[in-house]
């Protein structure tokens, strides 16, 4: 089946190692707790907020090893008014045999408030 892996995180400024450390330790998080092998993945997609430019978080799955050829974008979220800033959001298209309620989305830092419905 295919399914969709959902994850957020924040930073605290916009500096390039820090968007592409904090980018990292999010997918480090997402692939573990899902068990997603590189083989599988159809595609990543990043946004971040219009407040961060300063570093692509998609260069963090070219630190992985085996991520290589795996297709990746980033792209700007939309800039509504009051919603979470400094914010980098990602979706991971995979093949898994997860049920759809077994899938771990992931939610670091201040971005947690975004899905207070999924918390453990």
């Amino acid at each position: 089946m295919i399914r969709g892996v959902r994850g957020a995180t924040t930073v605290n400024r916009n500096n390039g190692e820090e968007i592409v450390d904090k980018a990292h330790e999010l997918m480090i998080d997402v692939i573990n707790q899902n068990r997603i092998k590189p083989e599988n993945v159809t595609s990543v997609l990043f946004t971040v907020t219009e407040d961060l430019n300063a570093a692509f978080p998609a260069k963090s799955l070219r630190l992985l090893e085996g991520w290589t050829y795996v297709p990746v974008m980033c792209m700007r979220e939309i800039p509504v008014p009051q919603s979470l800033s400094k914010c980098i959001r990602v979706m991971v298209t995979v093949e898994t045999s997860l049920d759809q309620l077994e899938v771990n989305h992931v939610y670091h830092y201040n971005a947690t408030v975004l899905r207070p419905d999924l918390k453990k």
